[in-house]
């Protein structure tokens, strides 16, 4: 198909579309064209995708047929479909998709946590690195149980502080160097307090207080430093995409990690705040936490899993994140 000539035959329906699509107020013979015109568009989007896909022109018309879309429909009506597909499709394909750097995230924080705390409870040098005899005594018999307060400000602060640090994981992971920072540090911090607990006889107390939430809380926090390693290694190995649009794909999906990553979060902070440092005995403390685990991993891995298999990938459709020419590869 010639572009160049398409586009003269049908460019003075499209800026017809255009300005009917912006006018105030048509009466009934305009809107009866826009209907008529709309319809044309489509069918001339439709052609141009599957004929000569022009990511500049596919953009246009796309752009073109979005307004005048939101014009026929209204811009008001609640598209509550979309909502739900977003929430129970998109989000999950997108968290299915690393699930295997979610994986490698999690062994390595594992590994690496489990290294500092052996070496803190056995190596008297590296306990006494942490603080005073005082100062670990009032910790361990005080200050870590004392840290649990149950309570709405004391959730929404921890839910607010967790999902920055994933947030700032997913943002800049495109450096690859400060996902592994933060992963590092918070392995070492925690290995190590378990390590100082362990060597005063608390680590019972340790894995109490620490599982219920931990077990959503660091999961989220493994796989928010995972799709920050997967947008480096977007760039360091783009496969046959351009480089650009690699990051770009990437980065919208990931951005819907994000997105699933606050609500999980969220529902971790309600565990820390309203049931860890409760009353409740330590058993039901952990089951509670293990049950929203378990509600995470079955919404992204079965939800997920059927997304991925239809085709979705967690980004926008094409309609939303423009057309890119095909590559071969």
């Amino acid at each position: 198909m010639d572009l160049d000539a398409f586009t003269a035959v049908h460019r003075p329906e499209w800026d017809r579309l255009d300005r009917l699509a912006k006018q105030r107020r048509l009466d009934g013979a305009e809107a009866d064209e826009l209907v008529r015109l709309y319809q044309a568009v489509a069918t001339h989007l439709s052609t141009v995708r599957s004929a000569a896909p022009d990511p500049v022109l596919v953009t246009r018309l796309s752009e073109l047929l979005s307004r005048s879309r939101t014009r026929i429909a209204g811009a008001h009506e609640p598209a509550w479909s979309e909502v739900v597909r977003y929430a129970t499709v998109t989000v999950p394909a997108a968290l299915y998709r690393i699930r295997w750097w979610t994986f490698w995230v999690t062994a390595g924080f594992l590994l690496v946590a489990v290294v500092a705390g052996v070496r803190v409870a056995t190596d008297p040098e590296a306990l006494a690195a942490l603080g005073t005899p005082s100062w670990q005594e009032q910790y361990v018999d005080e200050a870590f149980a004392s840290y649990y307060d149950p309570g709405t400000s004391f959730a929404a602060m921890v839910w607010t502080n967790n999902a920055w640090i994933a947030l700032q994981m997913i943002a800049f992971g495109v450096t690859g160097a400060w996902p592994v920072y933060v992963l590092l540090q918070n392995a070492v911090s925690i290995g190590a307090i378990g390590g100082m607990m362990a060597a005063h006889g608390e680590l019972t107390l340790f894995l109490q207080l620490i599982t219920p939430h931990g077990l959503l809380e660091l999961t989220s926090i493994f796989v928010a430093g995972a799709a920050g390693l997967r947008l480096f290694w977007a760039w360091v190995d783009p496969g046959p995409r351009p480089r650009s649009t690699a990051l770009a794909a990437e980065g919208r999906a990931l951005i819907t990690v994000g997105v699933g990553l606050v609500g999980a979060l969220a529902l971790s902070g309600v565990v820390e705040g309203f049931v860890t440092g409760s009353t409740l005995p330590w058993w039901l403390k952990i089951i509670i936490g293990a049950l929203a685990l378990a509600a995470f991993l079955a919404y992204y891995l079965v939800l997920g899993r059927r997304a991925v298999e239809a085709g979705e990938t967690g980004d926008l459709d094409v309609d939303k994140a423009g057309a890119v020419l095909p590559t071969a590869g």
